[in-house]
């Protein structure tokens, strides 16, 4: 039986309402003394009014942002398989090293000589990237990976510059991520894009046809945004090379391939990693982030500074280009040199698992992205044939004739208690269902979602259309008017007026 009750509420999920709608003028979880014996420095420009901020006692605050904190979903509460953004488990040993005395309460602006430490850290975690991408260089500075594809293209910019050559065309495959395109036009370069083949992989005969003098390079997504490995991928890097164009891997997804594959031996010449995706620190609401950069010898000399040296005296941070060392870094990215918090977790990371560990880890996203894959493939239709790498990727043919669109679907897989999978990404596949299990998740969790996947699979095939549409029925909030949402929103809280 459905019933509303008078609260709102739902058994012990309570209906919440918005700090403000709570609020009382002059309530309060605090008492503090008017000061004596000040004066005023405002120069007459006092606050006549309000502030506005709602009056709260302390019960109110701690369970309104206790219930709120409830009502999220993260990887700590479930299976969470977004294709393509890899929201894995982050080892608490990580956090504990990051909130360490010493590094937890670093500054930007300390002496050199105060954070030595912190220096040796930092050089230690880009050994580590070196080590692991084969790479004779890296930029540690960037701000997650959008950023990292910056510092990679304004690297190739500056060599072409250097080289006093006007190439601006950069090659985009239709599998590569969607910032990659963005990032070539920010940069001055024109977008030519390269169709894909039917498994999924770049035509290789279009990718040479596009060949000419006034290319500047490739962005190459690899493993891609459909889950699959670029075969053809040192042959790429040769035809490039040959051409007078350099080669940028999009490495989001290096988590499906660290410790297998050395993207030096890929011919690559710059490749951005997230440190969020492979080597697991925090990832989600816009930060932190961290998108180390590598280069090749070809691309080192322009690589963005600051950067850390080792020197007799200890660790020296450059923070300016110094013409007789060969370098001509094309500027910097940031105020200071990169997200410390991050470079403590990814570090903490790598020598708790070690060389054989991050092998092992790899090995374990593209065998549980795998098995899922076989879970579902009877019953889901698989955008291309074969098996993928860290992420399984459908497109909506085995909901045709359904009246159930992927939205119904992923709507549906809310109240199962999962959140849904990645939909409508990448674009090249209609309807798309993208799903990452990464490495963490044991066979059970991974039974469980296959097996309510394939149970509304069933009840959408059998004709119950209509449930789906009305799905998710027991979350806090029911299904959003999305196309009034976006041309309407309410974006402010206002008081009701008298």
């Amino acid at each position: 039986m459905t019933f509303t009750t008078h609260t709102g509420n739902r058994g012990l999920v309570l209906e919440e309402k918005l700090i403000f709608e709570q609020g009382q003028a002059g309530r309060t979880g605090v008492d503090l003394p008017e000061p004596k014996g000040t004066k005023s420095r405002l120069g007459g420009l006092d606050r006549d009014s309000d502030v506005g901020l709602p009056g709260l006692s302390e019960p109110q605050v701690v369970r309104h942002f206790t219930r709120l904190s409830q009502k999220n979903f993260g990887i700590d509460s479930g299976f969470f398989p977004l294709g393509s953004c890899t929201m894995k488990h982050n080892p608490r040993i990580n956090e504990k090293v990051a909130r360490l005395p010493g590094l937890a309460d670093l500054h930007p602006m300390q002496p050199e000589s105060t954070v030595q430490g912190a220096l040796e850290l930092i050089d230690q975690c880009a050994h580590w990237l070196l080590v692991l991408t084969g790479m004779p260089a890296v930029a540690m500075s960037p701000a997650a990976g959008a950023q990292g594809e910056l510092c990679g293209m304004m690297a190739i910019r500056a060599a072409l510059d250097a080289r006093g050559e006007n190439r601006r065309r950069v090659l985009v495959p239709e599998s590569a991520h969607g910032t990659n395109p963005a990032t070539a036009a920010a940069c001055g370069f024109t977008v030519d894009s390269i169709p894909a083949t039917e498994d999924g992989r770049v035509d290789l005969a279009a990718f040479e046809a596009k060949l000419g003098d006034d290319v500047a390079g490739i962005m190459l997504t690899n493993p891609n945004t459909c889950g699959l490995f670029e075969r053809d991928v040192r042959k790429i890097a040769d035809l490039v090379h040959a051409a007078g164009g350099y080669f940028y891997c999009d490495g989001a997804n290096f988590n499906a391939i660290v410790g297998r594959v050395r993207p030096a031996d890929l011919g690559i010449d710059a490749m951005h990693i997230n440190l969020h995706k492979t080597f697991s620190t925090p990832h989600g609401g816009g930060g932190p982030g961290s998108g180390p950069v590598v280069f090749s010898d070809a691309l080192a000399p322009f690589a963005p500074i600051p950067y850390v040296v080792r020197t007799e005296d200890g660790f020296r941070l450059v923070e300016t280009a110094d013409e007789n060392d060969g370098t001509k870094p094309f500027g910097r990215l940031k105020g200071f040199h990169g997200q410390m918090g991050m470079f403590i977790r990814a570090l903490a990371y790598m020598k708790s698992h070690g060389s054989d560990g991050l092998r092992q880890a790899s090995g374990d996203a593209v065998l549980n992205a795998n098995y899922l894959l076989a879970r579902l493939k009877d019953k889901l239709s698989v955008a291309y044939p074969g098996y993928c790498m860290h992420e399984a990727l459908f497109d909506d043919g085995f909901l045709k004739d359904t009246g159930v669109s992927t939205l119904d679907l992923a709507k549906a897989i809310i109240d199962e208690g999962f959140h849904p999978m990645t939909m409508y990404f990448p674009l090249v596949v209609h309807g798309a269902l993208l799903v990452e299990p990464t490495e963490t998740e044991t066979k059970e969790s991974i039974d469980q979602f296959c097996d309510a996947v394939l149970s509304l699979v069933a009840k959408a095939q059998a004709g119950d259309a209509e449930f789906f549409k009305n799905a998710p029925y027991l979350t806090p909030r029911r299904r959003l008017d999305e196309t009034a949402a976006a041309r309407k929103p309410v974006l402010r809280w206002m008081p009701e007026t008298a």
